[in-house]
């Protein structure tokens, strides 16, 4: 027998050191509720799960973004439903105004109204504010003007912050765009081919087609020249348009077409036709605008997504004159957890002055009759605005739920990988408890083992 080295103590010591460390983890894990409560519980699962947890919290906060912009929508359309109420009084005002019934004194009684009325307008618009930040003065929405030939565009947020970028009003740059000349070629039903001569100058490389040339090879040798445009024919069949369909990236494209002999045609591009930007820079390489509607969608550049509508007619030649534009979005809304996931809105000036009402005249019944043409406008436009402030909140109403449908599933999920089982965790516990008692014991006896040799010594 050997004493110097009790090894079947030195057994029981190590299994009862090992079950009392594991029980003690059994005992952190059911009083925190975590499965994971340092790195060497789960390396794995702790990274997953801080990530999630990242993803959640970034979630709860955007779902209370959403509800504090519907807050500002409502701050914003509750004051506009005064001024519509305005508006409304006014235009009966100028009906009553343009009825020969009064006499001068009597309009003006009702032009003081309608100054006081006007001031009003303004009055609500310069002071309406969702914490401390102007809503309907202009500076919630979106300016800019172009204001020399060379296109230079200044748009102006409304946080004040000033962006530089170009519209080139020399050439026209499109995407899956479709042009077609100003006038019509005339060919003969019955062979499909064209009945004048035919030159085309296309991206200036010039094409000459005779007489009783049919269409469809007008149209391969433009296609097998590389040039992606084409004649079509009319339904009646005795006519023809040239026509070019641009697809993919934007290409530069310039035409003109003679027509037996005649003058030059250039093509042309019809009002509203979408603009896109394409420079890495920002810059902005749209259609020359012509007139009122036309679109310019920035697809680069510091507001990438933001569409911009041309509110003022312009040629290319107006060097002088100047396109005043308005957008979607200088107020941007974080909707979501990560960078990018914005929302953008603009909320129109609403003072007097950009309605159009600002020094308005009743006291003549021609002067009130074009007053109520001019205040319904007004309304029209106060109404506009109220109708795309409905659809924004409606679509955050949506949004806002379906932040909180995903907070909870990743909550759930990320609850899978860091909570507890504490019905299973209390099974380890109790197990590692009845062995960390059984190894006491039998520490105790392996003790009384060496006592045995005190018997050979006597």
């Amino acid at each position: 027998m050997i004493i110097n080295h009790n090894m079947n103590a030195l057994n029981a010591h190590r299994s009862m050191v090992g079950n009392t460390a594991t029980a003690g983890k059994s005992m952190e894990k059911l009083s925190s509720g975590l499965r994971i409560n340092r790195a060497g519980d789960d390396a794995a699962g702790l990274a997953i799960s801080e990530k999630m947890r990242g993803q959640i919290r970034g979630l709860d906060q955007a779902q209370r973004n959403s509800q504090d912009g519907i807050s500002l929508i409502q701050t914003a359309e509750g004051a506009l439903n005064e001024t519509h109420s305005i508006l409304q009084r006014m235009r009966e005002l100028s009906v009553q105004s343009a009825n020969d019934t009064n006499n001068e004194s009597d309009r003006g009684q009702i032009q003081k109204e309608m100054d006081q009325l006007t001031k009003e307008i303004d009055r609500i618009a310069d002071t309406t504010e969702f914490n401390t930040k102007k809503l309907l003065n202009g500076s919630a929405g979106i300016q800019g003007k172009v204001t020399t030939a060379d296109g230079k565009v200044e748009i102006v947020g409304g946080n004040g912050e000033t962006k530089t970028g170009t519209i080139d009003l020399a050439k026209t740059s499109f995407t899956a765009a479709t042009k077609s000349v100003s006038e019509e070629i005339t060919i003969t039903s019955a062979n499909g081919a064209i009945t004048q001569a035919l030159e085309m100058n296309i991206d200036g490389t010039n094409f000459k087609f005779d007489a009783n040339t049919k269409v469809e090879d007008i149209n391969k040798a433009l296609k097998n020249a590389g040039i992606n445009v084409e004649l079509g024919v009319n339904a009646g069949g005795d006519k023809a348009t040239l026509t070019s369909t641009i697809k993919g990236t934007s290409s530069n494209f310039e035409a003109s077409v003679t027509v037996a002999g005649g003058a030059a045609t250039d093509l042309t591009v019809a009002s509203g036709q979408n603009a896109n930007v394409t420079a890495a820079d920002g810059t902005l390489k749209g259609a020359s605008f012509t007139s009122q509607g036309d679109i310019i969608t920035i697809t680069s550049g510091d507001y990438k997504g933001l569409e911009l509508k041309v509110e003022s007619n312009v040629t290319a030649a107006d060097s002088g004159n100047s396109i005043n534009i308005t957008g979607n979005g200088t107020l941007t809304l974080q909707i979501g957890a990560n960078e990018g996931q914005t929302m953008g809105m603009s909320i129109s000036d609403m003072r007097a002055d950009a309605l159009g009402v600002s020094g308005i005249d009743v006291s003549t019944s021609k002067a009130a009759q074009s007053a109520t043409t001019t205040i319904q406008r007004a309304i029209d436009t106060v109404s506009s605005e109220r109708s795309k402030l409905g659809a924004v909140q409606n679509r955050l109403e949506h949004t806002v739920n379906n932040l909180g449908t995903s907070s909870e599933n990743l909550t759930a999920a990320e609850s899978r990988i860091r909570d507890v089982d504490m019905a299973k965790e209390m099974m380890t516990f109790s197990k590692n408890n009845i062995l960390q008692q059984a190894a006491q014991a039998m520490l105790a006896q392996a003790n009384q083992q060496p006592q045995g040799v005190l018997q050979l010594l006597r």
